[in-house]
């Protein structure tokens, strides 16, 4: 038997473990009860309930959900609009996020899913330093679509941004190129 205070109360009946627990206005909790003989606590078990719960919302802070961002093509994209969709593929897993590249495919362009594979692994090709594929191009119907996750973890991210920041600080303050000190003629004797 363990006291609310964390003292040993030692080896006692049941009957008698309950009385003190009411003197004190605590209850008696059973913490393990495979122990040969069984051992239990007296605690405020309510309080006890709150502060694992408070725990519990603590550490749902500290947790990053992680979001699926869909950036959606067509086969006959454009050069200037496949860099900006790669763009935002970019940031988005420059963020943290996972990103699912979609191409939908409608009428007869289902005959050309060539076109769209070869976009995907084209934008594969290009953010291959930012991330990792996930699910390679895969077709479900009409859709032709593939899952990149980011590379680094949030906090390699945070390393490599104090990083730079301390190497433009350290830019900044440094002076430029100094020219070189000038000549002094000496007079003629």
């Amino acid at each position: 038997m363990i006291d609310d205070d964390g003292q040993q109360l030692g080896i006692m009946p049941p009957f008698e473990a309950i009385k003190k627990a009411r003197e004190q206005n605590l209850d008696l909790v059973e913490i393990s009860p495979t122990a040969q003989p069984p051992v239990c606590r007296i605690m405020d078990y309510g309080k006890y309930l709150y502060q694992q719960e408070k725990k519990e919302r603590e550490a749902k802070k500290h947790q990053k959900t992680i979001t699926v961002k869909e950036v959606k093509f067509r086969i006959n994209v454009d050069d200037h609009d496949y860099e900006t969709k790669k763009n935002h593929v970019l940031r988005f897993l420059g963020e943290g996020d996972k990103v699912k590249a979609t191409i939908f495919f409608r009428g007869r362009e289902m005959t050309r899913t060539g076109l769209g594979r070869q976009i995907l692994e084209r934008l594969i090709k290009d953010v291959e330093p930012h991330s990792i594929v996930e699910f390679r191009p895969r077709q479900e119907g009409n859709t032709l679509h593939a899952i990149l996750a980011p590379k680094k973890t949030e906090k390699e991210r945070e390393k490599e941004k104090q990083r730079e920041e301390k190497q433009k600080a350290a830019a900044q303050s440094a002076p430029g190129p100094s020219a070189p000190p000038a000549q002094v003629a000496k007079p003629a004797s």
